[in-house]
């Protein structure tokens, strides 16, 4: 009998920018393989490792771990130039990732130049209407997959019949981006070189990611899967339209991995100990005065990837059920607990009211969420400074209240509790070894 499938899930709970980085590399010290299954370089994880940052966007967040696997699989969408430039980035640092350590689908769907032009084009046609994108081209680029017009990292590595392709994909975007957004012609054909010595370059890395991950899984090896964004920036359960344009939760796993659900164990849900989003869109709990300053400020809330100031707000227990619910969440990692240090009192949204009555799960349209009124409930705050605690018992009564009183609203364990941005700045809950 084949051995049991031995698997963990990373996934986001509120908008993003929970701080996945930090946990899947903590959990990538027990992983034979660590898999990116959606999102692109609109994402970025951060990992501060002996004091020292390292901003991943495209690579998985088990890099840092010589004996881990890296793999990139065929529901990321890859801006090639990005990727060899993030490598080259790595190189430098003295990490080097060759065939052996890091594979790509060949499946995997391609950013391309035209893509990003398109992305900021529509962007700037929106005006205040804006949905707040990243301009990384990732919704065009999903747009052509479920299209059937896009290239893929298999056609990269095929010269002559990308270069034919992608000339033709060239010229017709060209005339949208002149006829239907208003723009002047891009004079894209310089790049078709850059390109194609991006694909020369990446070609020892792409292989069948699938059936790798599939055969690895079966023979009771570790994988540990990676998600990006947050699941209320999934492109279905999402505060609709203000999404990114895949899917975010346990599910997308499978179909971005090409493993089989089955083979998907235990799901950690990573959550901050408040909430902070980056772009536009509903946002209950924001905090608009000094206070939301204050978060921002001493939790660093600025994306790793765009740089821009994240809006800042109280722990939502409306958002965090709803992903628990959607994903099949076992243990919660909260993140940035020490944040909170120092506030005699923090509110935490137990539900909300619109129109003055108290509704059941959250809306779904922008138009209820514009007349939300959270319900909040104080819970006691702690002056120590926790970002010395090692162990539960080493954090003040209030925290320790702070936590059970999320389990209470969430409905599932913490198992995991960060209180600060390094490795050693972690609180094990439970045992993911």
């Amino acid at each position: 009998m084949a051995p049991a499938a031995n698997s963990q899930v990373v996934i986001g709970l509120q908008w993003g920018d929970e701080g996945k980085g930090k946990i899947v590399d903590l959990l990538s010290a027990n992983a034979d393989v660590v898999v990116r299954f959606q999102g692109g370089n609109n994402a970025g994880h951060t990992l501060v490792v002996g004091g020292e940052q390292t901003v991943l966007h495209l690579v998985p967040s088990g890099a840092l771990h010589p004996g881990t696997v890296c793999a990139i699989g065929n529901g990321v969408v890859i801006d090639p130039v990005v990727l060899v430039g993030e490598l080259d980035e790595l190189a430098a640092q003295g990490l080097v990732l060759g065939a052996e350590r890091l594979l790509i689908s060949r499946e995997a769907h391609l950013i391309l130049p035209y893509h990003k032009a398109i992305d900021l084009a529509r962007e700037r046609l929106r005006g205040k209407g804006k949905i707040g994108t990243t301009g990384r081209g990732i919704g065009p680029a999903h747009e052509d997959k479920v299209g059937r017009t896009g290239l893929r990292m298999i056609d990269l590595c095929d010269e002559n019949g990308f270069r034919q392709r992608l000339h033709q994909s060239f010229t017709e975007k060209n005339r949208y981006l002149r006829a239907v957004l208003g723009e002047g012609s891009d004079d894209f054909e310089p790049l078709i070189e850059e390109l194609l010595a991006c694909g020369r370059r990446l070609a020892p890395h792409v292989c069948d990611v699938s059936t790798y991950l599939h055969d690895t899984l079966t023979a009771g090896r570790r994988v540990l899967f990676e998600g990006a964004q947050g699941v209320m920036l999934d492109v279905d359960f999402g505060i609709y339209p203000f999404v990114t344009s895949s899917n975010t939760g346990t599910g997308a796993a499978a179909t971005g991995a090409g493993v089989a659900p089955k083979l998907l164990n235990t799901v950690i849900g990573i959550s901050k100990a408040y909430t902070t989003r980056v772009g536009s869109g509903p946002f209950p709990t924001e905090l608009h005065d000094e206070m939301g300053d204050r978060l921002r400020t001493d939790g660093a809330e600025f994306g790793a990837t765009t740089g821009r100031p994240r809006r800042c707000g109280w722990f939502d227990a409306q958002v965090v059920r709803k992903s628990v619910r959607l994903c099949g969440v076992d243990f919660l990692a909260l993140t940035k607990l020490d944040v909170l240090s120092g506030l005699e009192r923090i509110p935490v949204c137990v539900g909300y009211r619109i129109d003055g009555r108290e509704v059941e799960g959250m809306p779904v349209t922008v138009g209820e969420f514009d007349r939300v009124e959270p319900i909040l409930e104080e819970c006691e705050g702690w002056s120590e400074d926790i970002t010395g605690a090692r162990r539960l018992e080493d954090l003040p009564p209030q925290a320790r209240a702070y936590i059970t009183r999320i389990e209470e609203l969430v409905g599932v364990p913490v198992g995991i509790v960060s209180v600060g941005p390094g490795r050693d700045q972690t609180i094990f809950l439970h045992d993911f070894s």
